[in-house]
């Protein structure tokens, strides 16, 4: 009984050893050149994958660039106050002294890329139709809506409050920054109506060291009005009454000009000397927006799935 252990150990030896199921040698098959086709069959897998890729890249919405940009530039900071009052719709000025005045703003806005300006308008009352702003585009939108309708519309009482129209523009000029501040009065008028007088207002802008350049935009000569009267219409012939005097009040008390305009051509004038005030180092943010580019990635993933099924139903088609 005892030697069946040794023939046991040996028999479980000869057992780990020998084989389950016999198969033939493939080493022959190792020295066959694989074709272009077998070394290409992992293709269309690749394929899929990176088009999955594009796919997920184009949901991503990528862009060309979006950024925030700090630039420092020379300017300074300006608010326009402008007359609004009924007498701005008289044609001594071409085509009339409101769209003369609407125009030539719009150019100096244009003119000065760099500068924070807004846009005060004022008959009886006053207000702001713009703060300041370097998006200029929106401005000149803003300014195009002014119009002596605001007055008329009852917006604005009719009237000519002069020093309220500047204290509103103080009021959005005394907390700034820039070394150079500058407000561009212009009217057609005589202070007559407002709870700050011209000279009130003058001393502000003194204290808080802003420039106050004065434009009287009026011809000077003999106009023929139309008054309404009772249910009738009638044309009655006048002379502007433009305080001058207090105009350039305000503009000497300021270290400014004061200017009269008595066309376009003179008023554009003005304006371009204005332009050629001294400048102050400002920063400018800027926002730049470009374009969606997902459209290429979306365009490459379906070439990439049109390639992919066209080989694995075609050339690299596998057989069951």
């Amino acid at each position: 009984m005892l030697l069946l252990i040794p023939y046991i150990w040996y028999m479980i030896r000869v057992s780990k050893r020998s084989a389950t199921l016999l198969v033939a040698d493939t080493s022959g098959f190792r020295k066959i050149r694989k074709t272009l086709r077998q070394r290409l069959m992992w293709l269309p897998n690749v394929l899929r994958v990176a088009a999955v890729v594009m796919i997920i890249v184009a949901l991503a919405r990528p862009q060309t660039s979006h950024s925030w940009g700090t630039r420092t530039a020379e300017g300074i900071d300006i608010m326009l106050a402008m007359d609004v009052s009924t007498s701005m719709t008289l044609t001594d000025l071409t085509p009339s002294r409101m769209d003369a005045a609407k125009s030539v703003a719009a150019e100096f806005i244009s003119n000065r890329p760099d500068d924070n300006i807004g846009l005060t308008v004022f008959a009886a009352e006053a207000f702001t139709q713009c703060p300041m702003t370097t998006d200029h585009a929106s401005l000149i939108n803003m300014l195009r809506n002014v119009s002596t309708d605001m007055a008329e519309a009852g917006i604005l009482e009719d009237g000519t409050a002069i020093g309220m129209g500047l204290a509103n523009a103080l009021s959005r000029l005394k907390d700034s920054k820039a070394k150079s501040k500058v407000v561009i009065l212009l009217t057609d008028g005589s202070n007559n109506t407002g709870e700050i007088t011209p000279m009130q207002a003058a001393k502000i802008a003194k204290t808080y060291g802003i420039r106050v350049y004065t434009v009287a935009a009026y011809s000077g000569e003999v106009l023929t009005v139309p008054v309404q009267v009772g249910g009738t219409i009638q044309y009655v012939h006048t002379r502007d009454q433009v305080d001058e005097k207090s105009l350039s009040d305000i503009a000497q008390m300021t270290d400014a000009k004061f200017y009269h305009a008595t066309n376009s051509r003179q008023l554009s004038a003005i304006y371009k000397e204005i332009d050629s005030l001294e400048k102050s180092r400002v920063d400018i943010k800027n926002f730049t927006r470009k374009n969606e580019a997902f459209q290429i990635f979306a365009l490459i993933a379906a070439l990439l799935f049109i390639t992919e099924m066209l080989l694995r139903q075609t050339w690299l088609r596998k057989l069951p």
